[in-house]
């Protein structure tokens, strides 16, 4: 399935649609999900007691200031039940009905998308398991780069999010 708009929840929702499965799982291609996280995916879901989730997440061989700051995300992410975009899992219909992700945010449509599950029940953030995915964005980007993306947040909110200029790390093609 390609997706001619460079786009993640273009890309994301194109996938989406094309799934004929109850359960959708969205992971990026830089991670690596292990096989104890998928079976603490099928688990829960067999407890049916959830609209959907994420995990945790782990940087490999990352700077000790990058593995403080995952740190601080997962620890925001398990308080807020927000899935980190490099892997989220939700049924289906629920994502349907929350309108899939949101084509008019560049960046953070993952926790938009969290929010909106979190209406229709319960999301879960798994931990025992986090998925290693890469430090790319830390590596290519500087401190300053980083500091400059958040201010924009902080004094632009949301319309920073729809802004493809604003949200350069994702966009600007650096690989």
């Amino acid at each position: 399935m390609f997706e001619p708009v460079n786009q993640i929840s273009r890309a994301r929702n194109a996938g989406a649609a094309q799934a004929s499965g109850d359960w959708l799982l969205f992971i990026d291609a830089d991670s690596s999900p292990s096989p104890a996280l998928f079976a603490d995916v099928l688990q829960i879901i067999e407890q049916g007691r959830c609209v959907g989730g994420g995990c945790t997440i782990a940087l490999a061989d990352a700077a000790l200031a990058v593995r403080v700051w995952v740190a601080l995300w997962n620890g925001l992410s398990r308080a807020l039940s927000w899935a980190a975009g490099s892997f989220l899992f939700c049924q289906a219909r629920a994502f349907r009905e929350a309108g899939g992700f949101s084509e008019q945010l560049y960046a953070a449509e993952e926790i938009d998308l969290s929010r909106r599950l979190k209406r229709r029940g319960r999301l879960v953030i798994l931990h025992r398991h986090p998925l290693v995915t890469s430090d790319r964005k830390a590596r290519l980007y500087t401190w300053r780069e980083h500091a400059a993306f958040v201010w924009r947040m902080l004094t632009g909110g949301r319309r920073t999010l729809r802004s493809r200029d604003a949200c350069s790390p994702w966009y600007d093609g650096r690989r």
